[in-house]
């Protein structure tokens, strides 16, 4: 399939998405959310890919926002189902059911953020800027950042990005675990390579349900999440390649996952 504003590679079980409006800032049109959406869902049948990686074109910006011009004819329920369709995007994202690691090359602001918080691993280049600046426009976060956000930086920091719409650079992101690692521009995407190549050698059953206990976190009290964990590593227990995972640790050799 073709896109407008993706570039897609895949290769060697990893995916690398790429938002590809440079000129831009890699703004978030209608078009690339469309084409965001339609990827995600396609990728989780795709038994070759593992991981995938999602980065914006060139060096100063993961994706700056959504597309300014697409809000100025919005009313309240236009303005509501345009908020939908965008939390519908970055859904499909995080439960396409595969890790994904957003690689943060310049600016996350605005949908860009909320993109990034719907991936599941986060690296951000020395360069990156995080910010919710939708109150300079008048409005709120709309894909998911009112509620994403306190979830993984605590609830007084995203109230004080939120309300102010001052970013934070990638120093401070680190600090409050909004990204797992800050590297060098030059090594963005090789880090990203680098962590995709080593999830992609476990046994992907498990990180299926690793990933769906997780999100239970997000979604479920305490005490259920705990019975789906339960639930979950019991079906581990069930499967082909935990019989190998230990058989091949206890005789110390590397295992041989068949996804089975």
């Amino acid at each position: 399939m073709e896109y407008q504003t993706l570039l897609i590679s895949e290769e060697n079980r990893i995916a690398i998405v790429t938002i590809n409006r440079p000129d831009k800032l890699n703004a978030l049109n209608k078009i690339a959310k469309e084409e965001l959406k339609n990827y995600f869902i396609s990728v989780t049948t795709k038994n070759e890919i593992d991981v995938i990686i999602i980065t914006g074109a060139g060096e100063k910006s993961f994706v700056a926002g959504t597309d300014i011009v697409e809000l100025t004819s919005l009313d309240r329920n236009s303005g509501e189902e345009y908020s939908k369709n965008g939390q519908n995007v970055f859904n499909s994202i995080e439960l396409c059911g595969k890790p994904v690691i957003a690689a943060i090359n310049g600016y996350a602001l605005g949908g860009g953020l909320e993109l990034v918080l719907a991936c599941h691993i986060r690296i951000a280049s020395e360069n990156a800027k995080f910010g919710q600046p939708e109150v300079n426009l008048a409005t709120i976060p709309g894909y998911g950042g009112t509620q994403r956000l306190p979830r993984v930086v605590g609830i007084s920091k995203a109230t004080e990005m939120i309300l102010t719409g001052n970013p934070i650079d990638a120093q401070e992101a680190f600090r409050l675990g909004l990204v797992s690692k800050v590297v060098p521009q030059s090594e963005l995407i090789l880090s990203a390579k680098k962590l995709a190549e080593i999830i992609s050698s476990k046994g992907q059953i498990a990180i299926k349900k690793s990933l769906s206990a997780i999100h239970a976190t997000m979604q479920e009290p305490l005490v259920i999440g705990l019975r789906t964990e339960a639930t979950l590593f019991g079906e581990c227990c069930a499967t082909e390649d935990m019989k190998e995972g230990t058989k091949a640790f206890i005789e110390k050799r590397k295992p041989d996952f068949k996804n089975s």
